[in-house]
């Protein structure tokens, strides 16, 4: 079976993320482990330029990559906006499961759990290995993904969790978003339907939804997965303070090299 692979609504993106408050402490932890000489950085599913931005804003050179265009024609203006220039980063439409740009860099990122979205083995072997080929002999990868939560896991389904509220300013639009999880540990499967409802000038609620599955991936599940594609990991983290990975952390977040 096909899975429904994560599709943001473009003109929600920033501003229904802004919210989270880890979103911004992983970008300046992922910047405090590079060498202060200007890196050659591949970030694959840039989306908007969330991170790509400010990397390239610390004096980096960036390569964004990413499969949606209207993310990436936000991206493009918010960059143009800051007055980074193309050379200083470069974003590119493609899937990053077939990436092959004719070079290499001193690291290759996947932020904000972007690698869950890729659900299969095959997928999952795809990106990784296109991570291998795009990186220098010395080069880094990083990967940030969260760590499961079981007692959440063990919930077969979640309705109305983590509501929201967020005002998009060049729709004049308040949005009101939650979300509902259906887990099939069988299939190692979440699906992810963020609903939103807003009410336009004439006061008449619109509803809009967005539905994709996501995978989970446990800490030595991640290793066996990275080291059958050529990598081993360096350090690894719970979270964006850089306190050691335990069963009660957040997230998962490797650098690893190549093996």
């Amino acid at each position: 079976m096909q899975t429904k692979r994560y599709r943001a609504i473009a003109d929600y993106y920033d501003a229904e993320n802004e919210r989270l408050g880890w979103l911004a402490r992983d970008v300046p932890f992922f910047l405090g482990q590079l060498p202060k000489r200007s890196q050659h950085v591949l970030e694959l599913a840039a989306g908007t330029g969330r991170a790509a931005i400010p990397i390239a804003q610390a004096g980096h050179r960036v390569v964004g990559v990413d499969y949606a265009q209207d993310m990436l024609d936000i991206a493009r203006r918010k960059r143009d906006a800051v007055g980074l220039r193309e050379r200083e980063l470069s974003l590119v439409h493609g899937d990053v499961s077939k990436l092959d740009l004719g070079r290499t860099f001193d690291w290759v990122a996947i932020f904000f759990n972007t690698f869950l979205g890729f659900t299969t083995l095959d997928q999952q072997d795809a990106v990784l290995q296109v991570a291998r080929n795009h990186l220098k002999p010395r080069g880094r990868l990083w990967l940030d993904i969260f760590q499961p939560n079981l007692p959440l896991m063990a919930a077969d389904e979640s309705r109305g969790i983590d509501p929201a509220i967020f005002y998009v300013p060049h729709l004049n639009r308040t949005v009101f978003m939650s979300v509902d999880v259906k887990r099939d540990p069988s299939r190692q499967l979440q699906q992810v339907t963020f609903n939103y409802r807003w009410f336009n000038e004439q006061g008449c609620e619109r509803k809009q939804r967005t539905r994709f599955e996501l995978t989970f991936i446990f800490p030595r599940e991640l290793q066996i997965l990275l080291e059958r594609n050529g990598f081993m990991i360096d350090e690894i983290w719970g979270d964006h303070d850089g306190t050691a990975l335990n069963a009660d952390s957040p997230r998962i977040i490797a650098r690893c090299r190549l093996a």
